[in-house]
């Protein structure tokens, strides 16, 4: 599934099959809830969209772009603590810790000082404090973006709750456009950027994604794949 995550084009072999599976053990419900179709569309998913968030693909590239998931493990130039924009100093709930910066890391690219917060608190480490362990460690690595994955964070709903038929849309998410679908993960995840428009590239590279695995787990990709017709929270 991911022919070049170790590629020396990337930065290195972070995200192992068995950093996965120990982090996945902490979300049972991951991959295991609905039918079978549902499990197999909602790893799909997954898989889509850290793919689309590592990814190190290009046009022309090797294999195709779809075949350069998981290549970085923290946003291209951002090293080094050269990106300092992610912090939030009114959120006195998680303040940002000195000498240290918010940006994306990990497979979900999770940012931001108050999501550093929450996912520390959650998984029961200190990531406000040691971000770095984010894209040092694989197992912690994951266990960010399937904490973001499983956690609703009101009003959106889980990703998981999408894709496994838990959520039912209010009336004001119908009002708005909002159903489940791939297209609705991707609204959670960064909405106010790529939903609410004819959609852009960055979708388009999620759905080649999720195609790729639906096809490779030979599960149908079900309906609404975009989200241009949905409003954005």
């Amino acid at each position: 599934m991911f022919p070049y995550r170790a590629d020396p084009a990337c930065q290195g072999d972070l995200y192992t099959y068995e950093a996965l599976i120990e982090a996945a053990g902490e979300f049972p419900a991951f991959a295991s809830t609905g039918s079978l179709d549902d499990r197999k569309r909602e790893l799909a998913a997954f898989l889509a969209n850290i793919s689309h968030e590592t990814t190190g693909g290009w046009a022309t590239a090797p294999g195709g772009p779809t075949s350069w998931g998981l290549c970085f493990r923290q946003e291209v130039g951002c090293e080094g603590g050269a990106c300092t924009g992610y912090c939030d100093p009114t959120n006195v709930t998680y303040p940002c810790s000195p000498g240290v910066t918010y940006h994306g890391r990990g497979p979900m690219q999770l940012s931001w000082n108050y999501n550093y917060g929450q996912a520390g608190d959650a998984l029961g480490l200190p990531l406000l404090t040691e971000p770095d362990l984010v894209a040092e460690d694989g197992t912690v690595s994951f266990l960010t973006a399937l904490w973001f994955w499983n956690t609703t964070q009101a009003p959106k709903p889980s990703c998981h709750d999408v894709m496994t038929g838990v959520w039912e849309p209010s009336a004001a998410d119908v009002e708005a456009g909002r159903v489940p679908g791939f297209g609705m993960t991707v609204n959670i995840i960064n909405g106010g950027i790529e939903c609410t428009q004819p959609t852009p590239p960055q979708v388009e590279d999620r759905i080649a994604f999720y195609m790729r695995y639906c096809e490779m787990l030979g599960v149908d990709a079900g309906s609404n794949l975009s989200c241009e017709d949905m409003q954005h929270y």
